[in-house]
């Protein structure tokens, strides 16, 4: 294979779900700086759409406005850490200005490429997949109750399907003073897939099925916009976002 950096293909496809009235969940890109963001937004009232919408705003500006020599100096892992905290930060602060907002957080899941580099994070349970030689992994691990609970060994996977406390997270950004987040380190191959999508595709779609529907010979947007739709037609219980990153030769 060449040794030479791979270009990235991006489309992304959000909406409300069929039961809810409004979209808390948010997204940005930066493709000129590699930059691809998934927020899902959580508070009563507009408060969720509000924590979204700023964690969004200031991860991809903050990961978009590096120069050169800072590249050099700075090591990206900390930029990005440095980026969730001032997002949470801020959120927070706010939160705490306004009692509409007190309480108010998001979940936040994005990817970061440098060439073939890759840098994943995430707070919460949106989630980051990656599909290579029709193989498709979860490389972010969810902040959740259930999935603790997996990872400890008290319940299974198959429970954790079943839990009535499933939607129970155990990190999120804005609601404490501070967070923190979880990066992975990867190694982009030409062909590599990677998704980055709120809960309300994960609830509704299983694994096997997500992976099934993206070794699909269709265009990115098409490849989302039919994940929407399954999602949907599955119960479409809360807002889906789904945005997919292709890396190119």
């Amino acid at each position: 294979m060449s040794t030479s950096d791979v270009s990235y293909a991006v489309a992304v496809v959000s909406g409300c779900g069929l039961k809810r009235a409004s979209n808390e969940d948010a997204f940005g890109i930066s493709a000129e700086h590699g930059v691809y963001v998934v927020c899902d937004g959580m508070g009563g009232a507009a408060a969720g759409e509000v924590a979204s919408a700023l964690a969004v705003d200031v991860v991809v500006r903050l990961l978009s406005s590096r120069s050169a020599a800072e590249s050099v100096a700075v090591p990206l892992d900390d930029v990005v850490q440095e980026a969730i905290r001032a997002a949470n930060e801020i959120i927070h602060s706010r939160a705490q200005r306004d009692p509409e907002l007190l309480g108010m957080g998001t979940t936040l899941v994005g990817l970061v490429t440098e060439g073939r580099r890759v840098v994943v994070f995430n707070v919460g349970d949106s989630r980051c997949y990656r599909m290579r030689n029709s193989s498709l992994v979860q490389i972010s691990q969810d902040h959740s109750l259930v999935e603790e609970q997996v990872r400890s060994g008290a319940i299974t996977h198959a429970e954790a399907l079943r839990s009535p406390h499933r939607n129970v997270i155990t990190r999120a950004l804005g609601t404490e003073s501070s967070v923190e987040p979880d990066l992975f380190e990867l190694k982009a191959e030409a062909g590599d897939l990677f998704l980055l999508c709120s809960d309300g595709l994960t609830n509704e779609l299983p694994d096997p099925l997500i992976e099934s529907m993206l070794a699909a010979d269709l265009s990115l947007n098409e490849l989302c916009t039919r994940l929407v739709d399954a999602a949907n037609r599955a119960g479409g219980r809360d807002n889906i976002t789904c945005l997919l990153v292709r890396a190119e030769s």
